[in-house]
């Protein structure tokens, strides 16, 4: 009787076995899959990265043959910081604009 239970719980235990193998071999491929990607794209961003340094000296040379000051265009560029503070700049001017009605508005009743 007792062969019999430890039979079946040593199957169990196989069959949890091979499901764990087989799930494993599936993450490793995965893994390798996503490794390989990663490479290709690390590959992609390092070209664009030469390609971007070339192009940009390109145009700062025709700038300057141009007599554009490249160093006062740059300082013009929106950068994202540059974005967000507009953003909370304009926001604020909002609300004072809006106070500014409100104060007009109660002064004229």
């Amino acid at each position: 009787m007792g062969f019999g239970s430890t039979a079946k719980k040593i199957q169990k235990v196989a069959d949890t076995a091979e499901k764990l193998y087989a799930k494993l071999n599936e993450l490793r491929e995965q893994v390798l899959a996503i490794r390989d990607s990663l490479e290709d794209t690390d590959e992609r961003v390092q070209k664009l990265e030469v390609e971007n340094a070339e192009q940009k000296a390109l145009i700062e040379a025709l700038a300057r043959e141009q007599g554009i000051d490249v160093e006062s265009v740059l300082d013009d560029v929106e950068t994202p910081e540059n974005v967000e503070e507009d953003v909370a700049d304009d926001k604020t001017d909002g609300q004072s604009e809006e106070s500014t009605k409100d104060e007009s508005a109660q002064a004229s009743t």
